[in-house]
């Protein structure tokens, strides 16, 4: 499974903003919409995974990309989550391995770094941020999961909110995000 605490630090879950801010609270809204120079953020929550998968079920969601998982072993009622795979116009999926259930399912297969072909940070569920060294070439043509999104954003015309160079990057503008008007009223800042 991917690093889901820091999937949750970078608001990758559909409830809640980057550096652990609550997508409900407009103050922290706010102040999202201003660290990211931007006139607003999101005010409604999305989809829950399990939700997203009764909506792609539905036909209510036409595409999906998904990174690092295999949810057709994962998510509860996988029958069902195959299923709605199988309906579901366009499906990405992102993964080190290419031959999964989920893999099975996608219209778009990208070769993505595994663990040890990875450059970056991952988090534990203590919280803490430990330093994660590629040591091994990343194989054949496997881009690492930010550069995939930041390719994505610029070939649909927002390369300027997704100008990474490296990983880096991305763990400074997440640091700056955590402590961005953060006086002591938030427990995370890094």
């Amino acid at each position: 499974q991917p690093n889901a605490m820091g999937g949750r630090e970078v608001g990758g879950l559909a409830n809640q903003l980057a550096a652990h801010m609550e997508l409900d609270n407009p103050q922290h809204r706010d102040t999202v919409a201003r660290f990211w120079q931007v006139e607003s953020v999101a005010e409604k929550q999305g989809l829950k995974a399990v939700d997203l998968f009764n909506a792609i079920d539905e036909g209510k969601v036409k595409a999906v990309w998904i990174m690092a998982t295999n949810p057709v072993v994962s998510m509860p009622d996988a029958d069902k989550v195959k299923r709605a795979l199988d309906k579901c116009e366009l499906v990405v999926v992102s993964d080190c391995i290419e031959n999964t259930d989920t893999t099975a399912c996608a219209d778009v297969l990208l070769p993505a770094t595994g663990w040890a072909e990875k450059d970056g940070t991952v988090t534990n569920s203590e919280r803490r941020i430990s330093r994660q060294r590629q040591f091994m070439p990343a194989a054949g043509e496997a881009k690492p999961d930010w550069w995939m999104i930041c390719e994505v954003a610029r070939r649909m015309g927002y390369a300027e909110g997704f100008d990474y160079k490296n990983a880096a990057d991305i763990f400074r503008e997440h640091a700056a995000l955590s402590g961005f008007d953060n006086n002591n009223d938030r427990d995370f800042d890094i």
